[in-house]
């Protein structure tokens, strides 16, 4: 009995996800190759497979890219999740933020579904909808206004989100409008212009 086409292993077609994930895959990703997990733990064996996290595969010759350890995060969160806080200021290139964890942001519906959150991630839980979102090669992160919100609800330092805020506005991103509650945030402090 042969296998459907569909179901044979394809290591282009495995190629092909991964190249849109920086050299990353996930089990169910794989088995879509045609990759069942004991043809994984074979390529891993013979090297051309590592890996990283339960449920997270990369293809070892695949070249090193921007953002690893957010594109792991991302799938991890089986592609719901969204870059977000001090994660997505950084990848927006807005203020000094240096963060030491990836914030992201999971669909409200979420909650109960995860048990193990993997080390260095910050969940926070909200619908972020497809306007609020932007692209950092292959992972989401929410827009800049989105941003800047989410800081400023979750209380980040003044300094930061000023900065952050007054750089967004001279380079376009966001309009005055859209920092209603950085204004908030920032008025027992100086407010914006501070």
């Amino acid at each position: 009995m042969t296998l459907p086409d569909a179901k044979k292993p394809s290591w282009d077609r495995l190629f092909e996800t991964a190249a849109g994930q920086s050299g990353y895959v996930t089990t169910r990703q794989a088995a879509d190759a045609g990759y069942s997990t004991h043809l994984l733990r074979k390529h891993i064996l013979a090297g051309r497979v590592r890996r990283l996290q339960r449920g997270i595969y990369r293809l070892v010759h695949f070249p090193v890219g921007e953002h690893e350890e957010l594109v792991t995060a991302w799938l991890w969160s089986e592609q719901a999740g969204v870059m977000s806080h001090q994660t997505a200021l950084a990848l927006h290139g807005l203020s000094d933020v240096l963060p030491t964890q990836v914030h992201l942001t999971l669909p409200a519906a979420w909650r109960p579904r995860r048990f193990r959150v993997p080390a260095g991630v910050v969940l926070h839980h909200s619908d972020v909808a497809p306007e609020e979102r932007s692209w950092f090669g292959p992972v989401p992160a929410t827009s800049a206004g989105r941003t800047l919100s989410d800081c400023a609800k979750s209380g980040l330092s003044p300094e930061l989100l000023r900065q952050a805020a007054q750089q967004a506005l001279r380079r376009g991103l966001v309009t005055r409008r859209e920092l209603d509650d950085v204004e908030t945030a920032l008025e027992p402090f100086g407010g914006l212009a501070a």
